[in-house]
């Protein structure tokens, strides 16, 4: 269930629940969630999360407001995979942000959603200018009825795992790390669009979209798989993301992707590229052939990757 205000989740109640933003829901965020639904499901309660919209730093701290990996229907949906039950999503508005810690956790933790457990992060902060933290949420949870459980920060090989972390990852092209922070492949979804149509008569055929992803891989060569949204149709792939310097350059950033696979039937409408492995920088070729030759050198290294993904699984 997806409520958008506390009207729409009063018969939610009671609950054990976590909060934030979960934008990327990664590896941290998972932990979460999952330790949420194991303390519903032991006591009885049901499993919810409270998240906002838009993300607090919009309303707060425009300038410092981050762009975001997925949308909110993107990180409904994988908190539901999660095993919770409702997701509310809250409209974040001046005067919530004016609200105590106490008046916050009176208003959506006892009063609007009953919890009698919250799940929580150790760097957890809350209320006007972030007052409350950890140990403020343990003594308004005495107070108000509902027990406060807190979870250690989470790391992978020495990194710790969060948005900010995964965000400087893509925008780096460590879409491999990124991914293991994400505990799957990064990816952006979008329209195809018709490109220059140089490609289809001077290198190879690809195709081309417009994404509306506010965070998008470095500039250069990528091992991808592709899908068709709405259809059951899938790709391995390799896309290149730059501004086409062999062809004298463009202002406007394009997304062009190759099918390793055959295209049979229609060109989709809609796909999402999930992002694999970098391969190289993006790079100006002296001639359209040099171009061509060296798309080929990337896509045996991308049919090689899929081979020895291929022998894994």
């Amino acid at each position: 269930m997806i409520a958008r205000n506390l009207r729409e989740a009063a018969g939610f109640k009671p609950c054990a629940l976590t909060i934030g933003n979960f934008d990327g829901v990664h590896r941290a965020h998972r932990r979460l969630l999952r330790a949420t639904a194991d303390a519903a499901s032991s006591a009885g309660l049901r499993p919810a999360v409270l998240m906002f919209d838009p993300h607090p730093a919009c309303v707060v701290a425009p300038e410092r407001a981050p762009r975001l990996l997925t949308t909110l229907e993107e990180r409904a949906e994988l908190i539901q995979g999660q095993g919770i039950d409702l997701v509310l999503i809250q409209p974040f508005t001046s005067e919530l942000a004016e609200l105590t810690p106490e008046e916050f956790a009176m208003k959506f933790l006892r009063d609007g959603l009953g919890a009698q457990c919250v799940v929580v992060g150790e760097n957890f902060r809350f209320g006007c200018k972030q007052a409350g933290d950890t140990q403020t949420l343990k003594e308004l949870g005495v107070r108000l009825g509902f027990e406060v459980r807190l979870l250690e920060t989470v790391r992978w090989r020495g990194r710790r795992v969060s948005s900010g972390e995964v965000r400087k990852l893509v925008a780096a092209g460590d879409v491999g790390i990124a991914g293991r922070l994400l505990e799957r492949p990064y990816a952006i979804s979008g329209e195809i669009v018709h490109g220059h149509g140089v490609g289809s008569k001077q290198t190879v055929p690809t195709l081309n979209l417009r994404s509306e992803a506010q965070v998008l891989p470095a500039s250069g060569v990528y091992i991808t798989r592709t899908t068709e949204l709405g259809g059951a149709r899938k790709w391995n792939s390799i896309t290149n993301i730059g501004y086409r310097p062999t062809f004298g350059g463009d202002d406007a950033l394009s997304i062009e992707t190759f099918l390793l696979d055959p295209l049979e039937g229609a060109t989709p409408q809609r796909i999402r590229l999930e992002f694999l492995r970098r391969v190289r920088d993006e790079r100006k070729f002296e001639s359209p052939d040099a171009l061509k030759a060296q798309i080929l050198r990337d896509v045996g290294r991308a049919k090689a990757y899929f081979r020895r993904v291929k022998l894994r699984d």
